[in-house]
């Protein structure tokens, strides 16, 4: 039996089908976490006790003036950096108590990055860039092939698997990345001002596929200091002085 139909875009960044779950799992849960630093003698606080959870399927935008914690808290999220106490769980497994090696694992298996800057790679195509966290999965090379070619696709890109970013628009560029994000499947996408680089027009396209991305069940959560980009988040997080102010859902809730 088919299954019923959808919005083509909808359809196309849906990802693996799954059964319907009605009461969500949690994807991100933070409980007390602290992250201090040493400097110039003194310990600084980035976080001081953070806590909140990112259900499956929630789009969630991180707030707050500069020198709030934004930064830190991506790279917690990331596993870019370890907190100096609390715990940080990801998919039911406590990823503040791993390896190097694991969390160097669990960055290429379960986390999607999409930075401001775009971060690909000079010299290789649309398609050799998103094919390169199916690389470090060791991704057999015919498949890593095919689904690079089906997520350059699914972001409108199929018509450039060819160019190099030096030959693509800041829009097409971030879209290149948002399919590098996905391509591997992950449990969480994370963006740091993804529309920062962009004029108006790319930006909002590049919207319009974070919107298309919550409708179809990923879970997704953005830095960003724009209020506009901040009202298409499902829940918005806001921080202050490394505290959670708030946590706001888009009822205002």
């Amino acid at each position: 039996m088919e299954a019923p139909r959808r919005d083509a875009d909808e359809r196309a960044l849906a990802g693996p089908a799954s059964p319907p779950n009605p009461v969500p799992r949690p994807i991100v849960e933070f409980r007390d976490v602290v992250r201090t630093y040493a400097m110039e003698g003194e310990t600084v606080y980035a976080l001081r006790g953070v806590s909140f959870t990112v259900e499956e399927g929630d789009f969630v935008a991180v707030t707050g003036a500069s020198g709030s914690g934004k930064s830190t808290l991506l790279n917690v999220l990331g596993c870019l950096d370890r907190p100096t106490s609390g715990e940080y769980i990801l998919g039911g497994r406590d990823v503040a108590r791993l390896s190097d090696d694991d969390l160097s694992a669990i960055r290429a298996d379960d986390i999607g990055f999409v930075f401001q800057s775009f971060n690909l790679l000079p010299q290789l195509s649309v398609l050799d860039n998103i094919e390169v966290p199916l690389f470090y999965q060791g991704i057999p090379p015919a498949e890593a092939r095919r689904r690079s070619r089906e997520y350059a696709v699914r972001v409108g890109l199929g018509d450039r698997l060819g160019h190099r970013p030096s030959q693509l628009s800041g829009g097409q560029q971030q879209r290149v990345a948002i399919a590098r994000a996905l391509v591997n499947d992950p449990l969480i996408v994370l963006a740091d001002e993804p529309t920062g680089n962009l004029d108006s027009a790319s930006g909002a396209e590049v919207l319009r596929i974070f919107d298309e991305l919550h409708k179809a069940g990923r879970t997704v959560l953005l830095v960003t200091h724009d209020e506009a980009v901040a009202a298409h988040a499902s829940k918005r997080l806001v921080l202050g002085d490394g505290k959670v102010l708030r946590i706001e859902s888009r009822n205002g809730a």
